[in-house]
Order: structure tokens, then C-alpha cells, then sequence
């Protein structure tokens, strides 16, 4: 789109929280399970400057959060087998997000995953 002259972008942002716990695996073992409440803000993109459907993406994105949601990530495919890391949880939230935007017509652009509101680990596309 161009507005003024300018080249723009335009994406939407969608937020929600995830209770669960988890315990990061070090070289020397596993350590203490604690509880966070995760923030998964998303921004998304929608093909053709469509407007988006609030209601279908929020309640598939709430399927994938039920996912975790409540549990300990350490007894939770894939971090049953996968170190349930800030990193690792957003990557796989990326993927997943990522194939359930798809069929919306819509990409996910960036996906920013905090344990705290102090702590964000974000993945973006170039």
C-alpha cells in the first residue's frame, strides 16, 4: 500500500497469555520446575490487504495454546524430548502458528514470546 508517497506494510497484532511451567535441561541435569505466564504476541499479515478474521485466527491460535496451557512443558511433545527453552518454545510456536495462518490467508510476520514482562524472545521475517 501507498500512502503519501510512502511504501507501507500494514499487520495486525493479536496477544494472549499461557500459564505453564517448565524446567530447563542444563548439561548437569534439570533444573527447578517454575511457573510463567507466557505472553505470545503475533503479528500477522494478511494477503491482499484483506481484513482479518479476528474470531477463526484467535480461536486457532487458543487450540494451539491449549496445547501447553496449564501443564508442564517437560511432559509436553515436543519438549519431552526437546529443552523447553524460551527459544525452543517460540520456534515451535512459529512453526506452528505459522501453518495454521496459511489457510487464512495470512502470514505470520513476527512472533514475540515473553516469560516476563522484562524477558522476549522474538522471531521475524526478512
Amino acid at each position: 500500500m501507498n500512502i503519501n508517497g510512502f511504501e507501507t506494510y500494514s499487520t495486525y497484532k493479536l496477544t494472549s497469555y499461557i500459564n505453564a511451567s517448565h524446567a530447563v535441561r542444563w548439561e548437569g541435569g534439570m533444573g527447578k520446575e517454575h511457573m510463567h505466564t507466557w505472553a505470545v504476541i503475533c503479528e500477522i499479515h494478511v494477503n491482499d490487504n484483506q481484513m482479518v478474521p479476528f474470531n477463526q485466527i484467535e480461536n486457532e491460535l487458543k487450540e494451539v495454546s491449549s496445547r501447553i496451557s496449564g501443564k508442564f512443558l517437560n511432559e509436553v511433545p515436543p519438549f519431552d524430548h526437546v529443552n523447553p527453552t524460551l527459544e525452543n518454545l517460540t520456534t515451535y510456536f512459529f512453526q506452528v502458528i505459522t501453518e495454521l495462518l496459511r489457510k487464512n490467508n495470512a502470514i505470520l510476520t513476527r512472533l514475540e514470546i515473553g516469560e516476563s514482562p522484562t524477558r522476549f524472545y522474538c522471531i521475524t521475517l526478512k
